[in-house]
């Protein structure tokens, strides 16, 4: 069994908002179409799965955006959330299927060896959770990760400058998030000269 990694950018102000707004706009109405249209579709798919949800992932999108989560522990919770994020941030960037993601956190242990600050390693920003409390999953997966985007800069340098250093096991991961993390870097002063705020990058694994 493997999990899928994946990455996307956009400002998570505007996700915060659709869930708080007391009277939605109609662009907001518009987006909450096209969650609630994902979320059935998720739920289809997670309970053909033999997912147990506890609640649905329709019935748990209204309830975040009412703020009344009726469990404690539900994986829908969380998997209602990404397709939110997902309706306002860029296209998925596919970081691969992994067997164990809890790999990362023994790069984190190579990266910390060579002087990578704690918010700049992969177990931080993979497994940070999403920036609103939600119910538990009641299972390690899936996760949800944030980093803020004017720290991919940092991330991009430091890893450039360690990689001839590290164990060959942990050179190509490394090297594709600081790929990743240059190329979001521009994108981030880029949209900035242009009044935009992307201001998050956001990680699912699931």
């Amino acid at each position: 069994m493997g999990y899928c990694l994946e990455m996307s950018t956009g400002d998570m102000r505007d996700v915060i908002r659709l869930l708080t707004a007391v009277e939605r706009s109609e662009k907001q109405e518009h987006t909450l179409t096209v969650v609630r249209d994902r979320c059935a579709r998720a739920d289809a798919e997670l309970r053909a799965q033999g997912a147990d949800l506890t609640v649905t992932v329709p019935q748990a999108l209204e309830e975040l955006l009412d703020g009344t989560p009726s469990a404690t522990e539900s994986p829908a919770y969380t998997h209602a959330f990404h397709h939110l994020v997902a309706a306002h941030f860029s296209d998925t960037t596919d970081l691969g299927v992994w067997s164990r993601p809890s790999w990362f956190f023994t790069l984190d242990e190579e990266l910390s060896r060579h002087g990578i600050p704690p918010e700049l390693l992969p177990g931080t920003f993979l497994f940070s959770g999403p920036p609103l409390r939600l119910p538990h999953t009641g299972d390690a997966y899936p996760q949800i990760g944030t980093l803020p985007t004017p720290l991919a800069a940092p991330l991009a340098d430091s890893y450039e400058r360690v990689l001839p250093l590290l164990h060959p096991d942990y050179r190509e991961t490394t090297h594709r998030f600081a790929e990743l993390m240059r190329f979001e870097a521009q994108e981030w002063e880029t949209a900035r000269k242009l009044g935009q705020r992307q201001d998050t990058i956001f990680f699912w694994i699931g």
